[in-house]
């Protein structure tokens, strides 16, 4: 089989181009060309008028050999084998105690599902609520105001990927192409096929629903436990001959399982299983976040800025953004996790706190294009202690309680009013998608002077990037505060394993290793690989 990389055609070309192009490319004959299928499909959209299909192709031809040797193109290949392949890793011992996995995020839920796979049996505990019920927990919140904190956007199963946009894609580093093993699962458990070839696949947040309830039925029918509402209270370490072990845990409930190999893949939002772990003497360090809001701005705005002429394509969808400004300040403004056609949510986790995010559908068909615009910070932004970032993200979220009134409706202001630096008053033709609802005010005190400096300066200077971006009655929502972890849990390079517990392996995005659904599925395979071979006999 061939790899055909960087085959060009018309963002409207006719099916029968794509067979064409690849004969042309090739210089076979259409009966030397027994079958190909679409690897990868992006697009080049710089030139509005004219936008193009790129494809990567997986070609069978009749002779690779004498096709390779004749072309000496580039951009033909063999194609790499990329079917996932399972660590050889031997089977435990009799009598070894089963692996523990906290959080049922997307890292939690792989790293369960490989053990699962292996035959390893994981126990997998997580503090939330299933799916199904948690998702009524939420929008409880956003409907009346009644905050269940272990049951909400950041607790539960699914974690906080179950309420975004839920995109698949990712700028890490993936030689083992574990990337296409997460895609392939999820494809089994009721994702659509296209997101294994188009360039930025996404699935939103009703199809997740329904595929995390899949994987949970897989883990179980392959052996593994799943305990919801099961908090951990403790992690139980001994410590022989300078060498810390991990022995167990310590549920809520004062039940305690003896495990010698413990994945920790809780989420950016567990602050008390941090402060715990901390306590017990793990090596935790700070480490960068950012800080922001969320701006609204109409899809129809987007999409003629990004597609002009070829805005409504179907094979486009909603058009997203990518931007970034270095302001005069030295700080640096971007935009995160940005949702086409989506909504505003609510995603506290704590009372007296207001957070957003955001989420959409699979269908990204609501009025308003989201995106959260953030300033970097770091540790020397609140220096002192490891745990000090936590701290930090709470007194911007309890500013922003007080600024919305005090009723979980998150603060908001016109982008206009913000960097004139006034208050907004009403509304203009954009409405807020935030649910409880959007209270008007003056954001220039929720967040630091630096980086309200930062932004205001940004938001002018991102109109020369997308035209019509600075766009008056555009609506900011505060605060975007949980961008990612504020912590690290560090581990070895090795065998992923903490620095000074032998048998914690610190996984995921609130370890600080990754950062969206497709890094944090990947940290849980590569974390799970690395408990099997701890797992095996020495």
């Amino acid at each position: 089989m061939l790899r055909i990389n960087e085959l060009k055609l018309p963002l409207n070309h006719p099916d029968a181009a794509l067979r064409d192009a690849i004969l042309a490319r090739l210089g076979i004959l259409d009966a030397d060309l027994l079958d190909f299928a679409v690897y990868k499909r992006s697009y080049d959209a710089r030139k509005k008028s004219a936008i193009v299909l790129i494809y990567s192709i997986d070609a069978t031809v009749a002779d690779d050999k004498a096709v390779l040797a004749k072309l000496r193109d580039p951009h033909v290949m063999p194609a790499p084998d990329v079917e996932y392949k399972f660590v050889n890793a031997a089977k435990p011992a009799p009598g070894t105690p089963r692996p523990v996995v906290v959080g049922t995020g997307p890292c939690g839920l792989f790293v369960a599902l490989i053990l699962a796979q292996m035959g390893l049996n994981p126990i997998v505990l997580e503090r939330g609520k299933v799916v199904r019920e948690r998702t009524v927990d939420t929008f409880g919140f956003w409907r009346k105001r009644k905050l269940d904190t272990e049951s909400n956007v950041q607790f539960g199963e699914g974690g906080a990927g179950t309420f975004s946009d839920g995109k698949l894609y990712s700028q890490i580093k993936d030689s083992n192409h574990h990337g296409r093993k997460v895609l392939t699962e999820f494809v089994k458990f009721g994702a659509p096929e296209e997101i294994m070839y188009v360039s930025k696949p996404h699935i939103g947040t009703f199809r997740l629903v329904k595929m995390v309830e899949q994987m949970r039925a897989e883990i179980i029918n392959l052996g593994g436990e799943m305990r919801f509402d099961t908090r951990m209270q403790d992690v139980l370490i001994e410590e022989t001959g300078g060498v810390r072990q991990v022995v167990g845990v310590r549920l809520a409930s004062g039940e305690e399982i003896p495990t010698r190999h413990l994945t920790i893949a809780i989420g950016h939002s567990a602050r008390d299983t941090f402060e715990m772990l901390y306590e017990r003497g793990v090596y935790i360090e700070a480490k960068p976040f950012s800080i922001g809001f969320r701006v609204e701005h109409p899809q129809s705005l987007i999409d003629v800025c990004r597609f002009g002429p070829n805005a409504g394509n179907k094979l486009l969808g909603a058009a997203d953004y990518k931007i970034v400004h270095h302001a005069s300040n030295g700080r640096s403004v971007y935009s995160f996790c940005m949702c086409p056609g989506g909504t505003v949510v609510a995603a506290s986790s704590e009372e007296g706190r207001v957070v957003t995010n955001g989420m959409s559908q699979y269908s990204r068909n609501e009025r308003n294009a989201n995106s959260a615009i953030v300033v970097g910070i770091t540790p020397e932004d609140f220096p002192g202690h490891p745990l000090a970032g936590i701290a930090f993200q709470r007194e911007l979220e309890s500013r922003a309680f007080v600024l919305g009134g005090s009723t979980y409706d998150a603060p908001g202001q016109l982008m206009g009013d913000f960097v004139a630096g006034r208050p907004s008053t009403s509304l203009g033709s954009v409405t807020p998608s935030f649910l409880p609802a959007v209270h008007l005010t003056d954001l220039a005190t929720s967040l630091p002077d630096y980086a309200i400096v930062a932004m205001r300066e940004a938001f002018v200077a991102f109109d020369k990037q997308i035209k019509g971006y600075y766009k008056e009655d555009a609506v900011l929502t505060g605060v975007e505060t949980r961008t990612s972890s504020p912590i690290r849990i560090r581990r070895n390079n090795d065998d992923l394993q903490s620095l000074n517990t032998r048998g914690l392996f610190p996984a995921g995005e609130g370890a600080g290793y990754a950062g969206g659904i497709m890094s944090a599925a990947v940290d849980g395979i590569r974390v799970a690989e690395a408990v099997a071979l701890a797992m095996a006999p020495r």
